[in-house]
């Protein structure tokens, strides 16, 4: 999928050490929340995206087309995309409620609900392949990047005698209920680093922080909710619904366990979510995502705003990484969208 990004980093780094294995995880986990009684309407959210309007005729035609999103950090890649929907709002929220993320992304191989008052019983689908190469490398990694976890949980699996597969699937269901536990407690403060080795760390805790801090329409227009997420787990306003599910999906041809919260509203006046990915077993650091539907023309206007943070576009070249990652990203997107609508007929 990143063979072209690869080809420019050859040509730009083959006299560095320095790889770039690009990355721009695209988890939509499309629903949307409640419409503060200010929000703008579809026109007036086309104007404040900054869609050209060269880009509202393509749109009007079905076309995907994207606006900017300013990046706060130098491990982010952020995107900007919307497109028309022949169907109405409460129909794209349906689609995912009733048949989930899978239906429009294949990468998914297993995803499943987490309750508030979860056990370890509540991760039992995710897991390693027999014979899986993942698995014995799980169990044998240590700090540096090829698995996001922190000091302790590296100490934790060094201490796991068996190599079978099963072992690598049950240490990784222990890690997966008490990172949700602690983000459940304490919320992004809550978020443990990854250790890189050599006294290097990531934070995706701090990342997601900086993503929700970076959402101005958020802020704007859903004050109190902004609050809520900034600051979770303090209450969530009234009538919003919360989901945390946890995920196995593929990405650079590996699995990876993945950790999802979504706050979801609605009214009449459309829909919106949010979603952040508290933890990416690799690749990635975090991912956040804010989507809104709103009635347009015939049916709806679906725009959405993807976040993701990774170490592999930070340092030398950045700039370039960061130009060759924007342009698989909105292939991705367009991918995405386009699964959607074609679920919905």
């Amino acid at each position: 999928m990143f063979n072209r990004i690869r080809t420019v980093e050859n040509d730009l780094f083959k006299k560095q050490k320095v790889g770039c294995k690009m990355l721009f995880a695209l988890t939509l986990s499309v629903t949307f929340p409640v419409f503060a009684a200010n929000l703008p309407d579809s026109e007036g959210l086309i104007q404040q995206l900054g869609i050209q309007q060269q880009d509202v005729v393509k749109l009007n035609q079905g076309d995907v087309v994207f606006f900017n999103v300013a990046e706060g950090d130098e491990k982010e890649l952020a995107a900007g995309a919307a497109m028309y929907f022949p169907a109405a709002p409460s129909k794209m929220i349906g689609l995912i409620k009733n048949k989930g993320l899978a239906s429009i992304d294949t990468e998914v191989t297993a995803e499943g609900a987490i309750p508030l008052q979860a056990t370890l019983d509540a991760f039992k689908g995710f897991g390693f392949k027999a014979g899986s190469d993942e698995a014995a490398s799980f169990l044998a990694a240590k700090p540096g990047s090829q698995f996001n976890l922190s000091t302790e949980e590296f100490q934790a699996l060094q201490a796991t005698s068996s190599a079978q597969p099963d072992a690598a699937s049950q240490a990784y269901r222990k890690i997966l209920l008490q990172r949700w536990q602690a983000y459940r407690k304490n919320g992004l403060k809550g978020v443990a680093t990854y250790d890189r080795g050599n006294g290097t760390e990531a934070n995706p805790g701090g990342e997601l922080r900086t993503a929700t801090q970076n959402s101005k329409i958020l802020a704007r227009y859903f004050p109190e909710l902004y609050k809520a997420w900034l600051n979770y787990p303090a209450a969530l306003p009234a009538g919003a619904e919360e989901t945390f599910f946890w995920r196995n999906r593929n990405v650079e041809s590996r699995p990876t366990a993945i950790l999802v919260h979504r706050v979801m509203l609605s009214n009449d006046a459309g829909e919106l979510i949010l979603s952040r990915q508290f933890y990416a077993g690799h690749s990635y650091n975090s991912n956040q995502l804010t989507i809104a539907c709103l009635p347009y023309l015939d049916g709806s206007l679906v725009t959405y705003t993807n976040r993701t943070f990774t170490d592999q576009v930070a340092g030398f070249g950045s700039s370039v990484k960061h130009s060759v990652g924007g342009q698989q990203a909105r292939g991705e997107m367009t991918k995405m969208l386009k699964n959607a609508r074609k679920a919905l007929k």
